[in-house]
């Protein structure tokens, strides 16, 4: 047994290019031996990180450098099971930048890039497009699909396998080339023609034959394009999405790193206490609402029949996605300060849900704020002020923001994003299954927002925090569109619809059976 785990330390400590002196390992032994060999993974794993973050004099490591990883380790797990409930500002997401030669994702803040500002310079653009071309094209070369077949393999492991080109490779040749794949993104260089462009250049497309796979295609989206290169012109056969990666593949590739944000230098995907707690609160629920108009009426009765209900059980949180107002002309400052004043006392009814939930208030389009550029800030003070005295436990996050929940990860994203896209599609789907096209869209694209900049535009600096990769367990993108609930690659697609739209419907969540269910408020 020891012998084994001996083996197994100075292999995962080889593999990060370090060394163990013999105390050091006789050390990690001892600390090893008592745990299971499912935590003892996850603890090596962790030591590592944290032995990676530090500046090592040498690739030889000591027991006392040891000591104190293992220290550090075990006052972090001790804070894990404080930190069961974390909403994530868009504006304080970790960026990463992927690395070719040293094949991992490395902080923005380590490679000398400045860090992020609104009004940044023309670089940050070309930089938005590069990073997301990167992403995905280090995510598709890993699919089996595009992984080169083992050596002594057989001839028909040879042909289920294909090849990626770059653009390049169809610029510099002079011959007819046939089935040829290219990961590149969709636009239109010229009025009315459209073409395919990655990091080494662009090329005219032919879409005149194309068959188009499942999803959304828009201006500005990633794809892959099959078909044969002839006179300067990409004929394209067929148009397919990079094929989307659970999460626990991502991870199991780039190891723990905190890719989602949050206090934790490292992910809490495998914290084993938090695993514990998720499993154990069964009664644990989100309810989700949008367009939550707390200058109507009809709204505020609905919401106060809905805490008439929770009441008794308490839900972990209400999240509550804008527009707050029912009007859509200019956005008037006293009446949100009114609404949620109204919203206040309807609360102080309800002194079990303000003690045990929480208020999770995100903006919409036609709320009050800056430029309608995303990522949005919370609501502006002045508007919640007194509300957040009288709700204590009442959270204004931006749009879009992040919320680990013990395990679990959850995006919520406000929205009219799936109206945009079918407006913006290269070419409608024929079978009218929009809920399932947007879901596979925003999956395979990892990102939000996969729109030209002039439809959705986005602050240059900031397009990481719309990215979602690892993918999470939850995206909630809250729009007007009818409510839906699509699952793909353990990540499940939710949106509430429109609360006064939909007959006063919305969604709830039980993430320790990860479960949705749709809920309507009644007046009968």
């Amino acid at each position: 047994m020891a012998a084994k785990l001996k083996s197994q330390i100075s292999s995962a400590f080889k593999m990060h290019g370090l060394t163990l002196r013999s105390d050091a390992t006789k050390y990690l032994i001892e600390v090893l031996t008592p745990i299971s060999e499912a935590e003892r993974e996850n603890g090596l794993d962790k030591i590592l990180e944290i032995l990676q973050k530090q500046l090592l004099s040498s690739t030889m490591v000591s027991r006392d450098v040891c000591e104190a990883a293992v220290q550090e380790c075990n006052q972090e797990q001790e804070e894990d099971s404080d930190r069961v409930f974390t909403v994530i500002d868009a504006f304080s997401v970790p960026q990463y930048s992927y690395s070719y030669e040293r094949k991992k994702f490395l902080l923005n803040s380590n490679l000398g890039l400045p860090p992020p500002c609104l009004h940044s310079d023309a670089e940050a653009k070309c930089s938005l497009y590069r990073d997301r071309y990167t992403l995905l094209h280090q995510r598709t070369s890993r699919h089996d699909l595009f992984t080169p077949p083992a050596l002594g393999a057989q001839q028909e492991q040879h042909s289920k396998k294909f090849k990626l080109r770059p653009v390049e490779f169809l610029l510099g040749s002079t011959a007819k080339l046939g089935d040829i794949i290219v990961l590149g993104m969709l636009t239109q260089l010229k009025e009315g023609k459209w073409f395919l462009e990655d990091t080494t250049g662009a090329v005219q497309l032919d879409l005149t034959k194309a068959n188009f796979h499942t999803g959304l295609f828009t201006e500005n989206c990633f794809v892959l394009a099959e078909g044969w290169y002839d006179d300067s012109i990409f004929h394209v056969n067929a148009f397919g999405f990079p094929p989307p990666e659970p999460s626990k593949t991502t991870r199991a590739y780039f190891g723990n790193i905190n890719f989602f944000g949050g206090p934790s230098a490292t992910s809490l995907k495998m914290s084993p206490k938090l695993q514990q707690i998720e499993q154990e609160n069964q009664d644990a629920m989100f309810v989700i609402v949008s367009d939550v108009w707390l200058d109507s009426v009809k709204v505020l009765e609905r919401l106060r029949l809905m805490f008439v209900g929770y009441a008794e059980m308490p839900p972990t949180c209400f999240i509550f996605c804008g527009n707050f107002t029912s009007s859509t002309g200019t956005k008037n400052i006293k009446t949100l300060q009114e609404s949620f004043r109204s919203l206040a006392d309807i609360l102080k009814e309800f002194p079990s849900l303000v003690e045990n939930s929480r208020f999770l208030f995100v903006p919409g389009p036609q709320d009050p704020g800056p430029a309608n550029i995303l990522p949005r800030p919370a609501l502006p003070n002045v508007v919640t002020e007194e509300f957040r005295r009288r709700v204590p436990s009442a959270i204004f996050a931006s749009n879009p923001c992040r919320l680990q929940y013990c395990t679990q990860e959850i995006v919520v994203f406000r929205e009219d994003i799936v109206t945009k896209m079918c407006r913006n599609c290269v070419k409608f789907p024929a079978d009218g299954d929009i809920p399932t096209h947007f879901a596979k869209t925003i999956i395979s694209q990892g990102h939000l927002c996969p729109l030209p900049l002039h439809v959705c535009p986005v602050y240059w600096s900031y397009d990481s925090a719309l990215r979602v990769y690892p993918l999470p367990d939850v995206v909630i993108t809250a729009d007007k569109y009818d409510p839906f609930m699509v699952s793909q690659v353990d990540c499940t697609v939710i949106n509430p619809g429109s609360f006064p739209r939909s007959d006063f419907s919305f969604k709830v969540y039980f993430p320790a059976s990860r479960q949705v269910e749709e809920s309507r408020i009644d007046i009968d």
